[in-house]
């Protein structure tokens, strides 16, 4: 497998693979600290995890290729703005999820969460980003596997849920902005950029909104640190390195696995049990996956 094939497709898997593990850490938290608080440590640990990441990155990079290649212009430029851009999306997209969370179920709140593999399409029209009829068909198996993992109980519409829709469409936002900026700067430097975006805005959310408790962070120091290493400082960072010269959508379908590596790290960790509708759902979001992958089947040139 190319190297290139690696980082499209490795590395969204291994992003979805911890944020579906990082759930009991981030429940954990929840008991302890509020949501603005929550956002606004994970982003700092993220951020500073990042920062040395970046430095580390950047002295390789000047011992290997010193004077190899002058900087693209307006390369400073384009890191700003796209750090700007990310973390506002990032920022108000986990804000909107955890004040959801407060009225609305886990399991409605993660299949609301993912239909950002149908907005991410959509929105790719605008752009006339073109979406092959093999993908859309893995987004439709992918929308009904999510709903058999997710959803056990009645599909009813809450506040909570209007929170959670609003925080897709935010995700969905994260992914495009990324597809824009990738190709332009640095991803670990954006990385690092977006959540030094994520920390400042958390941190006015939450002076103006909440009563921070230092011994309430420190309770829960460990689950924070789990969270703001992995789940923030790799996993998103591996979702930005993915997306450079990917399909979003396709992107977004492995990231979708999310629900499936959270679900079967629940039975397996937490010993919770899975129904047949939760394996039968785990079938087609990896069918979906999978179809996903499949090469465009070529139209035959004309005579």
């Amino acid at each position: 497998m190319k190297s290139n094939q690696i980082r499209q497709n490795v590395f969204p898997v291994l992003a979805a693979l911890i944020w579906g593990t990082a759930f009991v850490a981030q429940s954990v938290s929840a008991d302890y600290v509020e949501p603005f608080t929550f956002n606004a440590v994970r982003a700092a640990v993220a951020f500073v995890f990042l920062l040395i990441l970046s430095a580390v990155f950047r002295r390789l990079r000047r011992r290997d290729f010193a004077g190899s290649a002058a900087p693209r212009p307006h390369a400073r430029r384009d890191l700003v703005l796209g750090s700007l851009c990310c973390g506002a999306a990032l920022t108000l997209a986990t804000n909107l999820q955890q004040k959801g969370l407060e009225t609305t179920t886990s399991g409605k709140a993660g299949f609301i969460t993912a239909l950002y593999i149908v907005i991410v399409p959509v929105a790719g029209l605008l752009f006339r980003r073109r979406v092959p009829r093999a993908v859309w068909l893995g987004v439709v198996l992918a929308v009904a596997g999510l709903y058999c993992l997710c959803i056990n109980e009645g599909f009813t519409v809450s506040s909570g849920d209007i929170y959670i829709l609003l925080c897709a469409v935010c995700f969905s936002a994260h992914i495009l902005v990324i597809d824009h900026f990738t190709q332009k700067v640095d991803g670990v430097d954006m990385s690092c950029g977006q959540f030094l975006v994520v920390t400042v805005l958390s941190v006015i959310g939450m002076l103006a909104t909440e009563h921070p408790s230092l011994s309430a962070i420190l309770r829960c120091a460990g689950p924070i640190l789990y969270v703001g290493v992995f789940s923030s400082g790799v996993a998103y960072t591996l979702q930005i390195l993915a997306q450079k010269d990917s399909n979003p959508t396709v992107v977004s379908l492995l990231l979708s696995l999310e629900s499936v590596f959270a679900t079967v790290a629940g039975a397996l960790i937490l010993g919770d049990r899975m129904s047949g509708k939760e394996y039968f759902g785990c079938v087609l979001v990896l069918a979906a996956v999978v179809l996903a992958q499949l090469p465009e089947r070529k139209k035959p040139a004309a005579i």
